[in-house]
């Protein structure tokens, strides 16, 4: 088992910056890949990012490309995401997610899921 807790979330006005962390407890060694995704009420999970737990690769979505970064702290077991530029569009719930086979932009690939923290821009 795998737990993830999100945190960092709050209200921004647009073109501030968030970070956002992930901190992983349980079988941590047995993630392949780590992502973040979001979600608006309403609609289904959105792909925002993700990262190897044992290499540098990384992507992400089209609409965060350049103003987003996914990074990890494998001794701290904390996934995060720096936001920058933020816009109004970007108002989700955001959520972190644990893959235990691969790397992967679906929702559906991946085995645990955090709680989600809030993110609000304001315009």
């Amino acid at each position: 088992q795998v737990q993830l807790v999100e945190s960092g979330g709050g209200l921004v006005q647009a073109g501030g910056s968030l970070r956002l962390s992930c901190a992983a407890s349980g079988r941590t060694s047995s993630i392949s890949g780590m992502g973040w995704f979001r979600q608006v009420t309403g609609k289904e999970h959105e792909f925002v990012a993700a990262i190897s737990r044992i290499s540098d690769s990384a992507y992400y979505a089209d609409s965060v490309k350049g103003r987003f970064t996914i990074s990890r702290d494998n001794a701290k077991n904390t996934l995060y995401l720096q936001m920058n530029s933020l816009k109004p569009e970007d108002t989700a719930v955001y959520y972190c997610a644990a893959d235990l086979a691969r790397l992967s932009s679906r929702p559906d690939d991946y085995n645990y899921w955090g709680q989600g923290t809030q993110v609000t821009v304001s315009s």
